[in-house]
């Protein structure tokens, strides 16, 4: 269950001291603000900011730095969908191994990608394929240029 309470590891405390300097955890606690969230700790150096009020981002949930938000419980989504926390897990990684905010735009020029490649944002996506497609709740949909097709009907009519 997500809010075990085992003490986090040096490599997650590590983690939460550089997302903490890169900015990153700053950031999603400042929109846990603004999304009118609960904020509680979770295990392995992560908050959960619980309620989020917003349509945007359309995941279940979604880190920032070291802080899940998500617009139910944490404890209910892993109900719901067993390895959610795993999954966002691997993102606080992926904040810190580009050093905090870089993650932002280079995670959108891969949802970019995966868009054109599939007309999904997450399937051709690096980030959510290192973190689990089926634990982030993702369906895996095949590279047939999707997104591509898409824009081309746009422009021919």
């Amino acid at each position: 269950m997500p809010s075990e309470t085992a003490r986090p590891s040096i490599a997650q405390w590590a983690r939460f001291g550089w997302n903490l300097v890169n900015l990153s955890t700053p950031l999603g606690l400042l929109m846990a603000v603004i999304g009118r969230c609960r904020l509680r700790r979770g295990p392995r150096g992560l908050f959960f900011a619980e309620g989020y009020r917003y349509n945007f981002p359309r995941a279940g949930a979604f880190t920032v730095g070291n802080v899940i938000l998500t617009r139910q419980t944490m404890d209910g989504l892993e109900v719901r969908r067993p390895g959610t926390l795993d999954h966002e897990d691997v993102h606080a990684w992926q904040y810190t191994w580009l050093l905090g905010l870089p993650f932002l735009p280079v995670y959108l020029a891969c949802a970019g990608w995966s868009w054109l490649r599939t007309g999904d944002p997450a399937s051709r996506n690096a980030f959510e394929r290192q973190a689990g497609l089926v634990r982030g709740g993702y369906l895996e949909r095949p590279p047939d240029n999707a997104g591509l097709k898409a824009i081309g009907r746009w422009f021919v009519g």
